[in-house]
């Protein structure tokens, strides 16, 4: 895949409307510019995913009541606007640039990060990158507040593998500021070929200075399902993401888990930024019960459409759902589906909240119109946009798992102060280096848990944080997050209570 944009839903936007089973869910600006719009962000870990689902019928709609555009009333002020700067304007004008400043401009009048607008450049250069190949970083980003936000970053991705976290803030790429660009403008400069490298500007929480990440694009994985055994009869299977394909991996998965002795299952969406709306919704009907909602779609006209579950095949083992704040979109779908219609318990943190569905439109110049259409809400009709989805049981993340990006260029040692100087402090102590006092001093105490970290690498034994040393750690910080995960121990232990072990 590629990058995304972000998350969201997304649909054909054809004159006669088609129920969402024909549309697909997307990520914002997952400019999900059509296709498979699992941008992957693959080239900077955008995954854009524009998969259509279903058959669509296109139907030519005249209305011979529709004033021409030119007689329109409420366009004279643009048109005398235009032909002000065109007549007085000391220089020439380009005319596409303006068309395109002032399309962006009404886009951007809407206040709304999940409609968006390119170019034919733009859109020539996006449809380019997701027909080519699946490379790039692996991240979904949305735009937010005027920045570009990570959803969150593709399991065993390049953006994973570097830290990326989700609610990261990308300042910068490759020294461009990319404050104030939409997602899609983003990923154009993001992507790239397998083997290059991307340096991303990174703020995490409440970090005041951006930290540069250099990650190498790769060969986006595919496989959208990861399944294993916990022990004591409980089956994990993760969901990364919602694809053309996930229902039959997941399918597969299962039997899978069936035959090594599945008594409970835990389905994990945890950092999974949405997909195709079909893989939701087949995925949902698993757990659901046939007659009850998955789901409902309202459009403009404000009357919602329910969709209930109908499906033939039914997982018959106790279920509970991982959430966190990366989990949207198509996650959330299944989510409020699962926790409203299967009384199915969630555990985690509050989802990411989003709950609207966005259109593209191919204009006749080879340009892209994606608009906000509709907004898709829980079985009990709840909408989540911008809310999230509660879980059942909070459990947070450890704090040491929020820790900032160390950059391996900065070089720590004896004497220094500074916060990623406390940050590694905190690192060291959570992967079992006593480092002393957390105060942002590399004293002594500092010096001899590096030591001993370069010691167990087999390392040269310095006693200075630089380059492999800085590497190693935050590599034994991330084995560290994955074997404790106090989320996934949780949904054990729920799993557990209900089969009476």
């Amino acid at each position: 895949m590629e990058e995304k944009n972000n998350p969201g839903l997304g649909q054909d936007n054809e004159p006669d409307r088609q129920s969402p089973a024909n549309r697909y869910i997307k990520l914002k600006p997952f400019s999900f510019v059509m296709l498979i719009f699992g941008l992957v962000l693959a080239t900077v870990g955008v995954t854009f995913f524009a998969l259509t689902t279903g058959e669509g019928k296109v139907v030519e709609v005249v209305n011979p009541q529709k004033p021409e555009t030119m007689e329109r009333a409420e366009f004279k002020k643009l048109y005398e606007a235009y032909d002000e700067m065109e007549t007085n304007y000391y220089d020439e004008i380009d005319e596409s640039t303006i068309i395109d400043g002032a399309i962006n401009g009404m886009i951007d009048a809407l206040g709304d990060p999940y409609s968006d607008y390119l170019n034919e450049k733009e859109a020539r250069q996006l449809n380019e990158s997701i027909s080519s190949s699946f490379e790039g970083i692996g991240a979904e980003i949305q735009e937010y507040n005027g920045y570009i936000q990570v959803v969150s970053p593709i399991k065993k991705s390049p953006a994973e593998k570097a830290g990326i976290l989700p609610n990261d803030v990308i300042v910068a790429v490759d020294g461009k500021s990319i404050q104030g660009m939409s997602s899609s403008e983003a990923v154009l400069l993001i992507r790239g070929e397998k083997g290059t490298t991307v340096t991303l500007a990174v703020k995490r929480g409440d970090a005041v200075e951006p930290v540069d990440m250099k990650i190498v694009r790769d060969v986006i994985p595919i496989e959208t399902v990861y399944a294993e055994m916990l022990g004591d009869g409980i089956a994990h299977i993760h969901i990364t993401s919602f694809s053309d394909g996930t229902y039959k991996e997941l399918l597969t998965a299962l039997d899978d888990m069936k035959a090594e002795g599945m008594k409970g299952l835990v389905v994990d969406v945890r950092q999974n930024p949405g997909g195709i709306l079909n893989g939701a919704m087949q995925i949902s009907d698993l757990f659901v019960e046939n007659g009850k909602n998955i789901f409902q779609y309202e459009g403009k006209d404000g009357k919602p459409e329910i969709y209930k579950a109908t499906g033939n095949r039914k997982v018959d083992v106790p279920v509970a759902l991982v959430i966190d704040d990366g989990s949207a979109s198509a996650s959330e779908i299944l989510a409020g589906a699962l926790k409203e219609s299967a009384d199915v318990p969630l555990i985690g943190v509050k989802s990411f909240g989003k709950g609207t569905v966005q259109s593209p439109k191919n204009l006749p110049d080879g340009s892209n119109l994606k608009l906000t259409t509709a907004k898709w809400l829980t079985p009990n009709g709840n909408w989540i946009h911008k809310k999230g989805i509660q879980p059942d049981y909070e459990v947070p993340y450890p704090s040491y798992a929020m820790l900032p990006f160390l950059d391996p260029a900065m070089e720590m040692k004896e004497g220094m102060v500074s916060s990623s100087v406390k940050a590694a402090e905190e690192m060291l102590d959570a992967v079992g280096y006593e480092a002393g006092e957390i105060d942002g001093l590399f004293d002594a105490e500092t010096i001899s848990a590096v030591k001993k970290l370069q010691k167990d690498l087999a390392l040269e034994t310095t006693g200075i944080l630089i380059g492999d040393t800085t590497i190693g750690l935050m590599d034994k910080l991330r084995t560290k997050i994955q074997e404790d995960d106090p989320q996934l121990k949780k949904a054990k232990e729920v799993l557990l209570e209900k089969i009476g072990k």
